[in-house]
C-alpha cells in the first residue's frame, strides 16, 4: 500500500512564501522520479516541477522558474516544493506524484499520486 500525503498549503498574500511537503511510504524513494503538478478549477492539470531519479536533475515550468525550488530527502522518503514570490495565478490544488520515469512532465507517466493540498494567494 503506497501512500503520498501533501501538506503545507494555505492562504498567503502575494509576494509571500510557502513550503509544501510530500511524505511517502515509497522505499527506496531514491529510485523514483518525484513530480509536482497543480490544477485550478476549470483548468487542466499543469506540470510545475520534477526531480528525476536517474540523474538527479531538476526541471521547472517556465511560469515558476526562478521562484520555486524542488528538493527531496531520500532518507525520510519525503519531497519538498519551496514556493517564493507567490502570485495570485499560483492559486491551485497542488499534487505530488512519483514513478519510474524520466518523462517528468507527462502526468500519465506517474504511478502514485497524493490527494493534493490547496494553495491560495490573495492579491
Amino acid at each position: 500500500q503506497v501512500q503520498l500525503v501533501e501538506s503545507g498549503g494555505g492562504l498567503v498574500q502575494a509576494g509571500g512564501s510557502l513550503r509544501l511537503s510530500c511524505a511517502t511510504s515509497i522505499r527506496p524513494f531514491s529510485w523514483y522520479t518525484m513530480g509536482w503538478f497543480r490544477q485550478a478549477p476549470g483548468k487542466e492539470r499543469e506540470f510545475v516541477a520534477a526531480n528525476t531519479w536517474s540523474a538527479g536533475n531538476t526541471y521547472y515550468a517556465d511560469s515558476v522558474k526562478g521562484r520555486f525550488t524542488i528538493s527531496r530527502d531520500n532518507a525520510k522518503n519525503t519531497g519538498y516544493l519551496q514556493m517564493n514570490s507567490l502570485k495570485p495565478e499560483d492559486t491551485a490544488v497542488y499534487y505530488c506524484a512519483a514513478g519510474h520515469t524520466n518523462y517528468y512532465s507527462d502526468y500519465g507517466e506517474y504511478n502514485y499520486w497524493g490527494r493534493g493540498t490547496q494553495v491560495t494567494v490573495s492579491s
